[in-house]
């Protein structure tokens, strides 16, 4: 069976910088990710390369920014007061936080704490970079009416209700 649009995938995968530098693996969390191809659960650059492959798959893949969590956007890296962070005793940096935007809600990390001001930057830790994937693709099968409805996986390797 190939993959195609609506169909469950399982991947096992490791992926790496363009300094070869391991970031994420799946075998490191022992089971295969399990995603609904077609429904933007992965990176558009990964998902493209996938389509067309079968169980029994090895490749690797190499997706660039604009494909993977795209471009970095110094505009998005911001100074503000320590006080903004009202309720928040103690800040370190690599806190994560989301923040309401003009745009939707995001996801900010402290990159910088210096006095009363604290560094906060909405690009995705890997915005910017090259992704390099190690692919396996484990199982392939049809997604089930549930799946389709809700756009994600259940059960083993997907999202629990």
């Amino acid at each position: 069976m190939q993959i195609a649009e609506n169909m469950v995938v399982s991947i096992h995968y490791t992926l790496t910088n363009k300094a070869g530098e391991k970031v994420d693996s799946s075998v490191e969390h022992g089971e295969p990710m399990a995603y609904l191809h077609g429904h933007g659960n992965i990176v558009p650059g990964l998902e493209n390369a996938l389509t067309g492959k079968s169980a029994g798959d090895k490749f690797d893949v190499s997706v660039n920014p604009e494909d993977g969590y795209g471009e970095h956007h110094a505009e998005l890296i911001q100074e503000v007061p320590r006080e903004a962070f009202q309720g928040v005793d103690h800040l370190e940096t690599g806190m994560q936080f989301q923040a309401d935007t003009g745009a939707g809600p995001r996801l900010f990390t402290i990159t910088k704490i210096e006095g009363d001001t604290v560094t906060v930057d909405g690009n995705h830790p890997l915005a910017g970079e090259v992704l390099n994937f190690a692919i396996e693709v484990t199982a392939v099968r049809a997604a089930s009416e549930e799946e389709l409805e809700h756009g994600h996986v259940h059960g083993e390797g997907g999202h629990h209700h």
